[in-house]
This record gives C-alpha cells, sequence and structure tokens, in this order.
C-alpha cells in the first residue's frame, strides 16, 4: 500500500520529474555534500542538523564550518532542526546519521512518516546488534520502500564538483529512479543495483582497509605492498560478503573496487586518517579526538572480526588489524598476515572449492 502511494508521490505532475522533494538527515560532511547535490539538480531540498544554533549559523553564512569550511552551500537548500517540519510532505528521506545513532533517529521520525521512501547513506554496522542500515530500516519503517547508496564519493571532491559516481541499490525500480533523478548531474553519475547487501557491504567492508592502508602509509610501505594490500583486501571483502549472501560481481563495481580504491588512498578518508594517527603512535582515543568526526571503521572492525570468527570466513587481514589496535600487536603482524596460507588462489571462486581447502 505505501509503495503505491509512493509511487504516486514521486510521479505526480510537478511540472519538472526533478522537482522532488528531498530531505537529507544528518549535517556531516556527505550529509551536506548530497544535500547540495539535490538543491543544485532542482529538488526542494531540506537538510536537517540537530543543532538549532548550527541550522541558523549554515542558513546565514551558507557554509558548514565544521565540515565542510571551504565551500558555499547552494542558495536554494534549506536548512531546518525540526524533524517533523523537515520530514512531513516530503518524497524522499536520505539518512546519513552515523551506525550508532541511525535506529533512534528512524524511531524518532515514524510517526511523521506518510508516504516517503528512505535511503541509507551510512556505510557501516550497527554496534552490538551486526545490523546494516537496510535492515535497521525494515526493523524500524517495515512497510516503507528503501534502499541504500554507496560507492567513492569523497565529501569534498563532490561539493567541489569533480566528477565522481555512485550507486543506489534497491528492490524498487521507483525507488532506485526517484534518487537517479534527485541525484544524477554532470558530474555525479548515479548507477543502479538491485543487490542491497552487496553494496550496503562493500560501503561498510572497505572501511577496515582504508585504516589499515593509512597505518601502513605512516610506515612508508611501497607501491607493490600497497598493491597487494587493496587486492586482498579485496579478496577479503567478497569472500565475507559471499558467506552473507550478496553477490560477487557487486564488488567489481563502484560500491566494491571503486570504493576500496578512494578510501584507501586517500588522506580525505576519516577511517585512512585514523590508521595515519595509529601508525604514529597516536592511541585510539588521540587519534578519534584529533579527527573530530565519526570513523565508521573502528566499529566495522569490532563487528566483523567476531562475524567471521561465527562463520569461519578466513579474513587475515582485518584480524590483524583488530590485534594490533585493540590488544597491542605490533604492526608488523599486518605485513606477516598478508605473507600466511600461501596456497589459497589469487582471484576468489576462481579455482575449484576443493583446491582452496588446502589454505584452511
Amino acid at each position: 500500500m505505501i509503495e503505491q502511494v509512493f509511487s504516486e508521490a514521486v510521479t505526480k505532475p510537478k511540472g519538472n520529474q526533478a522537482q522532488l522533494k528531498i530531505t537529507i538527515l544528518g549535517g556531516g560532511s556527505f550529509g551536506t555534500a548530497m544535500a547540495n547535490m539535490a538543491a543544485r539538480n532542482g529538488c526542494d531540498t531540506t537538510l536537517w542538523i540537530r543543532s538549532a544554533d548550527v541550522a541558523t549559523e549554515i542558513t546565514q553564512t551558507r557554509i558548514n564550518k565544521k565540515y565542510l569550511p571551504d565551500f558555499e552551500l547552494d542558495s536554494a537548500l534549506k536548512i531546518s532542526a525540526s524533524l517533523e517540519e523537515s520530514v512531513l510532505g516530503c518524497d524522499l528521506i536520505l539518512v546519513a546519521i552515523p551506525s550508532h545513532s541511525f535506529r533512534a533517529i528512524l524511531q524518532q521520525i515514524k510517526p511523521f512518516m506518510t508516504a516517503q521512501a528512505v535511503i541509507s547513506l551510512t556505510k557501516g554496522i550497527e554496534p552490538n546488534s551486526f545490523c546494516f542500515m537496510s535492515e535497521i530500516i525494515q526493523q524500524e519503517l517495515p512497510q516503507v520502500p528503501y534502499g541504500v547508496v554507496s560507492g567513492p564519493n569523497l565529501a569534498k571532491e563532490i561539493v567541489a564538483g569533480m566528477p565522481t559516481g555512485t550507486v543506489v541499490a534497491s528492490h524498487s525500480d521507483l525507488v532506485r529512479h526517484a534518487v537517479q533523478t534527485s541525484l544524477h548531474s554532470a558530474v555525479f553519475r548515479v548507477f543502479a543495483s538491485d543487490d542491497i547487501y552487496g553494496v550496503e557491504l562493500g560501503g561498510a567492508l572497505k572501511n577496515i582497509y582504508a585504516i589499515a592502508m593509512g597505518m601502513a602509509a605512516a610506515y612508508k610501505i611501497g607501491e607493490n605492498t600497497r598493491s597487494m594490500i587493496l587486492t586482498r583486501a579485496l579478496a577479503e571483502m567478497s569472500r565475507f560478503a559471499v558467506k552473507l549472501g550478496a553477490n560477487p560481481l557487486t564488488f567489481l563495481g563502484l560500491s566494491g573496487v571503486g570504493d576500496l580504491f578512494a578510501t584507501c588512498n586517500s588522506a580525505l578518508s576519516r577511517n585512512y586518517q585514523i590508521g595515519f594517527a595509529l601508525g604514529k603512535g597516536q592511541s585510539l582515543d588521540e587519534a578519534i579526538k584529533a579527527l573530530g568526526q565519526t570513523a565508521e571503521g573502528i566499529n566495522t572492525v569490532i563487528q566483523v572480526r567476531k562475524r567471521a570468527l561465527e562463520l569461519d570466513v578466513y579474513m587475515p587481514i582485518t584480524n590483524a588489524l583488530y590485534e594490533v589496535i585493540f590488544e597491542q600487536a605490533p604492526a608488523l603482524n599486518m605485513a606477516l598476515s598478508l605473507m600466511k596460507n600461501g596456497h589459497r588462489s589469487d582471484v576468489e571462486f576462481v579455482l575449484p572449492h576443493q583446491h582452496n581447502l588446502l589454505s584452511k
């Protein structure tokens, strides 16, 4: 029923199909970047920010000083601290809230929901439950059309107008089309997928390896080692994801290898910065405090290592990183983890299954 109402809402005559009413929940760097993109595309766009004082400041200055201080936001973008006003009557709700607060914000907007679709922009896993954001949407808003957006999307580059792409995954053709209509532009291409779990897993898991790569960069590793980390990270990601029911081919796209490459090779990546700081000898608390933003990868390391052990999935980089961060193991363990079990296949799922048993 709600799917039908949503269909009527987003296809009703508006003079221009791009005039969808969009709300982005969360005024961090990525939420702000997506809100700015939607506003530039001509959508009726509201960015919800928890702090009324910050909302007023951004409205007046057109600058998000904390997260994107060097960029002026589109004049058409509306800023609000009222959840009710932001959610009521909109067509799409894009949620860019850290994973640990994602469920709570859905519970808060539930009384204001009518026919909106809910799209997760969050790349992470809920602490303790091992729930992905799409699962939280289904649990808290079970009848709502939903999807996820993920890809190699560094917020500062998006706001600066540098060409990039992303992926929207949903079981609903209409949801995918609505998100593409809202966000697609000459410099931001939005591809489509129906593999929600695969796209979401790619976005969450790559944060682990961004920390590992940042830590390795602090030790001034060579290009050979960097390439090995990236390719073995992709193997770990796809191995784990397939165990959970995702399509391994999804990891060849933007939400897999694309996001992995961008996040593991950019000093703009928060998780890379955390890893670099740890590699330079800072404590985890010091690194997080210096960053001043949420680095989803720390929680992801904990959650994925626990689940991988339960599922008996071979993830040496993840295990070694956990030991370095939380058990004070020497950083050399990261390098040693790449050199073990040399009888594995170079590319996952290529050699016959029994061949890979040699590595067990």
